[in-house]
């Protein structure tokens, strides 16, 4: 038998009603923890006022619903298909000879609606707000602000001196496991914050122990004759893991963004696994969405007693922790490199596609 138009539609509806409605409650709930948790961190700022804390909590906000929204996909069909197998019209519309899947497919198409909402729209915003909510943290709460930028026109550094501060700009980079080598280097250096000193141009450095290791190196000062050092060590505070940790996390890029990002960083001669792990996610996430319809289906489409309710949400709510755990172990192993990465973002929605295809072809055909 057909599904019709007016079924459809009113499945669809309660659907989304139930997505809508959990995940306004769960968006509360985070936000009043982050709240809570960014006032203790402000308590010791007497420069930080409470606006400032509600203006950060709200930008973070929308990142946070990212992660949250396959959980409300999750447990939104958990509570729209267990309403509808309560008042039993499943039974009668299963009755008639809709089967499950007929019955199943508006909240799919809702849910690869919202995954694709996700990735398109909801995602530009998050990375936008999120990107400022860490400019806001970085000022008022951590007291540092970003030390590297990566661009067309090279590599840019900012390092801290015993005397003061200085830029470093490089054409190229090579890293080799601990090894960093800068090549075409230019280093500007200043007295204090602004007052510049010289500018000292070199074909490699190489970052070791608290310095850079200058080969062939000139130092230009104003009025001064150019000095040549075929050798020079310039001390600094940057360290390997510094460097990385300034990168611009993936999640404050753009869906739109980061396959350009991602094509400079390598060109730069940085390793992108962690962008392009991240981008390859976000296209994941429509399948992630059918999955999680397809799962909370198994637990709830079959009509139970009433003392089995309890062990329906815990099963559901088991089922998605898990998927979680195993999807941060599989990101894990992509970001290490010990799998591909194209394997580590899709596998987590894949897997769950199976298992929901599996649980509901056992319910359903036996």
């Amino acid at each position: 038998m057909r599904l019709s138009a007016t079924l459809s539609l009113y499945v669809g509806r309660h659907f989304l009603i139930a997505v809508g409605a959990l995940l306004s409650l769960f968006l509360l709930l985070v936000f009043l923890f982050d709240a809570i948790e960014l006032l203790r961190r402000a308590a010791s700022k007497p420069d930080v006022t409470l606006e400032t804390v509600l203006k950060m909590t709200l930008l973070k906000t929308p990142h946070m619903s990212q992660k949250i929204l396959p959980f409300s996909v999750l447990f939104g069909g958990m509570l729209c298909f267990w309403r509808l197998t309560r008042t039993h019209e499943l039974v009668v519309t299963r009755g008639f000879g809709v089967s499950v899947w007929q019955f199943l497919l508006p909240p799919i198409l809702m849910a690869t609606l919202l995954g694709i909402v996700h990735i398109t729209l909801l995602n530009p915003i998050a990375s936008m707000t999120l990107t400022r909510f860490e400019q806001l943290e970085s000022a008022h709460l951590k007291g540092n602000r970003s030390l590297l930028a990566v661009s067309g026109s090279g590599l840019w550094l900012r390092q801290a001196n015993p005397d003061g501060q200085s830029v470093v700009h490089a054409k190229g980079y090579i890293q080799t496991k601990k090894t960093v080598v800068l090549q075409n280097v230019t280093v500007y250096t200043y007295v204090g914050k602004d007052e510049f000193r010289n500018r000292i141009h070199g074909k490699t450095a190489t970052l070791e122990d608290g310095f850079w290791n200058f080969r062939d190196a000139r130092i230009f000062e104003a009025e001064k004759p150019t000095i040549i050092e075929r050798e020079l060590w310039l001390e600094t505070d940057l360290t390997l893991d510094r460097i990385q940790d300034s990168f611009a996390p993936p999640e404050t890029m753009s869906f739109w963004d980061l396959p350009e990002f991602i094509k400079t960083l390598e060109k730069a001669g940085f390793s992108a696994i962690r962008h392009r792990l991240h981008w390859h996610s976000l296209l994941a996430t429509p399948l992630l969405m059918c999955a999680m319809v397809l799962i909370s289906a198994t637990f709830t489409l079959r009509h139970s007693k009433r003392g089995a309710t309890t062990f329906v949400v815990a099963s559901g709510v088991f089922t998605g922790f898990t998927l979680y755990f195993f999807s941060d172990v599989v990101l894990a192993l992509g970001l290490s490199d010990s799998i591909p990465i194209t394997l580590a973002a899709w596998s987590p929605s894949g897997v769950a596609m199976l298992l929901g295809l599996s649980m509901l072809l056992h319910l359903e055909d036996g």
